[in-house]
């Protein structure tokens, strides 16, 4: 029953956080610029790749009205639509994730100083934002470098006649869902100087519990449109659990990660 529960509790933190956002309006500022930047990429990578399918079809299927081209016609748009909504979901998962990851670190330290009942009143100074997002674009490079390396290696499995088409599918989906868990809380363990196996063995002491959240955050990333809003839900969310889980109060000052 606890595992039950800690399941449930991080498959409901991406859904939980916009209820946080909305009763904290002061984080929506940190939220603006990424959803601008989701936005368009998804509409960039929709653009593009109708574009570039419509022009095959134009090229290479006969032109004629007769059914049977119709209903081709309409299968390979069919395919065409799976093809690109796939193609939506690994690009905001590496290039959305990458372009934003500046707004989220500081998103994510925002979310801790409301949980933690502090306030930062620094004046803003670009040389700092310009110093931690480049600490952040490393981390997230390393992170997003770790998931493509897991997707290529995976794609071998189709090597395997039968059993590696069987195989890829919850293979690839636990994948994503692990990686998601290490990518939402990623934000919170490079602020605090920890390293990677502080994070990892993070993950492993509450995994279900970080299966739950990567599995909610999956759902919101397959769903059109809600896909705009999924990375301030993930950074959000995931910051609320770690806070959460290293046993925090407000007013004292959390334990470091793995720790």
């Amino acid at each position: 029953m606890a595992l039950l529960g800690d399941f449930r509790q991080g498959f409901g933190a991406p859904f939980g956080a916009a209820g946080f956002l909305l009763a904290h309006k002061r984080l929506l500022q940190y939220v603006f610029i990424p959803f601008l930047i989701n936005t368009g990429v998804f509409a960039g990578t929709g653009w593009l790749g109708f574009s570039v399918f419509d022009r095959i079809v134009d090229h290479y299927l006969p032109a004629g009205n007769a059914w049977y081209w119709l209903l081709l016609s309409w299968f390979l748009w069919l395919v065409a639509i799976a093809v690109v909504l796939i193609l939506v979901f690994f690009t905001f998962t590496v290039v959305g994730n990458l372009i934003a990851a500046p707004f989220n670190d500081l998103l994510s330290e925002r979310t801790e100083e409301v949980l933690a009942g502090r306030r930062d009143d620094r004046p803003f100074s670009a040389a700092d934002f310009l110093r931690d997002a480049a600490r952040t674009l490393r981390e997230e490079s390393k992170r997003m470098g770790l998931f493509l390396l897991g997707m290529v290696l995976l794609l071998f499995l189709h090597l395997l006649p039968g059993l590696g088409q069987l195989l890829y599918p919850p293979l690839s989906l636990g994948f994503t869902v692990f990686f998601l868990a290490v990518e939402y809380t990623g934000y919170v363990f490079a602020r605090k100087g920890a390293t990677f196996r502080d994070q990892r063995d993070f993950i492993r002491s509450h995994r279900a519990m970080m299966f739950g959240f990567g599995l909610g955050v999956f759902c919101l990333l397959v769903v059109p449109f809600v896909q705009f809003f999924c990375i301030p839900l993930g950074v959000v969310g995931a910051t609320r659990l770690w806070y959460e889980a290293s046993g925090s109060v407000a007013g004292r000052e959390p334990s470091r990660p793995g720790g």
